[in-house]
């Protein structure tokens, strides 16, 4: 008895492993990091952080609290999974919070309205980077995107290639479309 229940043991733990070894669930497993918030995911949001160079400390922290409160709400389904020996392409749909659209209204708000960002006769930067602040965290409105994700299959694993910085943006809501 105790030898089946070793076998079965065995056979559930390799057929296991081997079910999150397709292009598919590695999408899946790379998507949900996102939305439960994995260490991995907010150490690499730093990055996308970090190019906002005319924000202070305090409005970077401020900015990845807004993208960091997008990842639980994406959702995602995938769409398709194309095998070429060891490429693979996954196709998924995600839906994101539209930051981008409130990214281009503020943008259009500094161009009409100059004057509410002056201080002491010169444009204040940091006046309009706390309004498109602002702005940000009243977003609502959300976009879908279909993203085709890229895998490689290397000693018998599919691993995901590096993603283009328009499907990260994507993901994060910022793209400009």
């Amino acid at each position: 008895m105790k030898k089946i229940l070793l076998f079965i043991s065995i056979l559930l733990f390799v057929g296991c492993d081997s079910l999150n070894n397709t292009p598919t669930r590695q999408v899946e497993i790379f998507l949900n990091k996102y939305q439960t918030l994995d260490k991995e995911v907010t150490d690499d949001l730093d990055s996308v952080v970090a190019i906002e160079e005319s924000f202070n400390s305090n409005q970077r922290d401020e900015y990845r609290k807004i993208i960091k409160n997008n990842y639980p709400k994406m959702s995602y389904k995938v769409k398709d999974e194309e095998v070429q020996g060891d490429e693979a392409i996954v196709t998924v749909e995600v839906e994101v919070i539209d930051y981008s659209k409130v990214i281009n209204d503020a943008n259009r708000y500094l161009e009409d309205h100059p004057e509410e960002f002056v201080e002491n006769g010169e444009h204040n930067e940091s006046l309009f980077v706390d309004y498109k602040l602002k702005k940000l965290k009243e977003v609502k409105d959300t976009v879908k995107y279909t993203l085709e994700l890229k895998l490689t299959k290397t000693d018998k694993n599919w691993t995901l290639d590096d993603l283009p910085s328009t499907d990260i943006d994507k993901i994060n809501g910022i793209y400009m479309y």
